[in-house]
């Protein structure tokens, strides 16, 4: 079923609404359709949200206080595609015009069917996995069962996302841009443009590691490399004494 197809990649959404009872209701519904959710009241409250966790689609409502749902996808899109679905109460053409040319790629108006509304995620989320598989190649480095796309920044294994922070997507990405390669505390600060204290940079290797690693005393990927700092092996090429 189709359904079953999108479940083994447990996608994570974030749904932004004034409306706790939507709010709620989204999150109880979605959750027993096999998605991770997370919710936000408003704009602000999302933004935190997003500088530590990665979503794989937005559910935005467009009236709210504050920062409207239109504004924050325009400010979304300069940055990032990820894909989102607009909710309103408003249903004139024009309104949804103006969703979809802010770059959103579905609307639904208030109120609807949670059922419609869930094959309108699955849908989206459908097509933008074929087509982020589409635009994969040389952007993609891997080792044993993972891939790490260096432009989502996003880590895969056997095609199954797996979640990362914000910090620890622009660590990886570090050592995926140079495999095999070691880098120090040092070339890894430059690489990140000093955006990345020392304690920090320890701190995302070992959380990193817990997620690819079989065994985090003996790694096979992210290794140390003595007296220098830690390489990404990615065993297609050997290591040179």
């Amino acid at each position: 079923m189709y359904n079953q197809d999108l479940k083994k990649y447990n996608f994570h959404i974030l749904i932004i609404d004034d409306d706790q009872k939507i709010r709620l209701l989204l999150k109880q519904f979605l959750e027993n359709n096999d998605f991770r959710v997370s919710d936000a009241q408003n704009t602000l409250e999302a933004k935190k949200i997003m500088d530590t966790l990665i979503f794989d689609l937005l559910v935005i409502d467009i009236m709210m206080p504050g920062q409207n749902g239109l504004e924050f996808l325009k400010e979304i899109r300069e940055k990032s595609s990820i894909p989102t679905l607009m909710l309103t109460a408003m249903s004139s053409p024009e309104d949804r015009l103006d969703g979809l040319e802010y770059g959103a790629d579905d609307y639904m108006t208030k109120p609807f069917e949670p059922r419609e509304l869930l094959l309108r995620i699955q849908n989206i989320l459908k097509r933008f996995t074929k087509n982020q598989k589409k635009f994969e190649s040389q952007d993609v480095t891997k080792f044993g069962p993972y891939s790490f796309n260096q432009k989502s920044k996003n880590l895969y294994k056997n095609d199954i996302p797996v979640h990362l922070t914000t910090a620890e997507q622009k660590l990886l990405n570090c050592f995926c841009k140079s495999p095999n390669k070691p880098f120090s505390r040092d070339d890894i600060n430059n690489s990140l443009g000093g955006k990345m204290e020392i304690r920090s940079i320890d701190v995302a290797i070992a959380r990193i590691r817990r997620k690819i690693e079989i065994d985090q005393r003996y790694p096979i990927y992210l290794q140390t490399v003595r007296g220098i700092g830690w390489m990404l092996q990615t065993h297609e090429d050997k290591i040179e004494d």
